[in-house]
């Protein structure tokens, strides 16, 4: 059975940092792209960045600001997030889904397995 469980949310001030975890179990990570999305109540779920073997591609509103990574070796990935500001409070969510091409998917329908969620919360 496959299960992704993030961790590291939490509430923060403006300008802090966080880094999210994201656990795989049941699947080897190597074989996996993995992504972060986050959705805020009443809008849809949206892409915040994902990496496969090539590298990690980002949303454009988040791209300087966050890094994702991964550790192959304990099947976990991660989301460090820096220079947070209050319209980044959401749930934020991993997902995986085996390898299929060269260039990491930014869809949510593109991902097979997904985690609960962990809230994080900026406050000004």
């Amino acid at each position: 059975q496959v299960q992704l469980a993030e961790s590291g949310g939490g509430l923060v001030q403006a300008g802090d940092s966080l880094r999210l975890s994201c656990a795989l179990s049941g699947r080897t990570l190597s074989t996996y792209e993995m992504a972060w999305f986050r959705q805020a109540p009443g809008k849809e779920r949206e892409f915040v960045a994902a990496i496969n073997w090539t590298g990690g591609r980002y949303s454009d509103s988040m791209k300087g600001r966050f890094t994702i990574s991964r550790d192959n070796a304990k099947n976990t990935g991660y989301l460090q997030m820096n220079s947070l500001k209050p319209e980044d409070t959401t749930v934020y969510y991993c997902a995986a889904a085996p390898y299929r091409g060269i260039t990491s998917r930014t869809s949510v329908s593109d991902y097979d397995y997904w985690g609960q969620g962990t809230q994080v919360t900026v406050s000004s």
